[in-house]
């Protein structure tokens, strides 16, 4: 090959960046590409000149001067920030930078990503799970003091824990002295779910209400043996209305009561 890497018009390439990006050095900026311009809302004569520091809040500066100091010598990792643009509107960015240099002066290269979209993704989806966990804890009430915990989705340690906090105040509240844990929807637990299963059990024991599994798959049975052996401390049985009929509640008039 004949090409010349060091013929490459490194201004080009920063123009090309989608990136907004800016080079700076002993705390002033002295170069930025037209990206940067749109986005910080900003010619770049405005911007060029100003502290690097400026865009950030009061809170993260002393921070963010030590992380520029070390980026002298090795890219610093990527960081999520709230900075201001330059007409005093903020937005969530994502932070990179590293060294370079620029003929004689080291410098540093940052690239600005906005992460607004992808954070108002994430709360989205925070408050949706939020909603699920909460619809999850819904107890279904039957009659005379009974009701139903339908458990559906993926249970995790967090969820856990909500029914936890949950699950016996909503019973105490309601009334209820026998609570069925349908586990029909549920896929996959590990051995934390396990644990807070049975400290939902204890807690309910103490209150005085008595309570029953159902829907465990086999696969889901059998997790639960392998990792905790005081399953069988529960009554479980295979199908809600097999619970019902338990308690003396038969859904079915052509089907005759077994009361133990």
């Amino acid at each position: 090959m004949n090409e010349n890497i060091s013929q490459i018009d490194y201004r080009e390439i920063m123009e090309y960046s989608l990136d907004p990006l800016i080079i700076h050095t002993n705390l002033r900026i002295i170069d930025v590409n037209h990206t940067a311009e749109d986005f910080f809302r900003a010619t770049k004569d405005k911007i060029i000149g100003a502290s690097p520091l400026d865009i950030f809040q009061e809170s993260s500066k002393a921070a963010i001067e030590k992380r520029i100091e070390s980026a002298y010598v090795q890219p610093a990792r990527v960081i999520e920030e709230t900075i201001y643009r330059m007409d005093g509107t903020t937005v969530e960015v994502e932070l990179y930078c590293h060294p370079v240099q620029i003929g004689e002066t080291k410098a540093i290269q940052t690239y600005v990503r906005d992460i607004t979209m992808r954070k108002e993704t994430e709360l989205k989806q925070r408050e949706i799970r939020k909603e699920i966990n909460e619809l999850s804890a819904t107890l279904v009430p039957v009659l005379n003091g009974i009701a139903i915990l339908p458990l559906v989705g993926s249970i995790d340690e967090d969820r856990a824990k909500q029914l936890l906090d949950e699950v016996p105040f909503r019973v105490q509240k309601q009334d209820i002295n026998c609570l069925i844990m349908d586990f029909t929807g549920i896929y996959t637990f590990n051995s934390v779910v396990t644990d807070y299963l049975f400290k939902i059990n204890a807690v309910l024991s103490l209150l005085g209400v008595r309570s029953i599994i159902t829907g465990l798959r086999p696969e889901l049975a059998l997790t639960a043996i392998q990792l905790d052996n005081k399953l069988d401390s529960i009554p479980t049985l295979s199908t809600v209305k097999q619970a019902l009929n338990s308690l003396g509640i038969n859904q079915d008039p052509t089907i005759p009561v077994n009361k133990k």
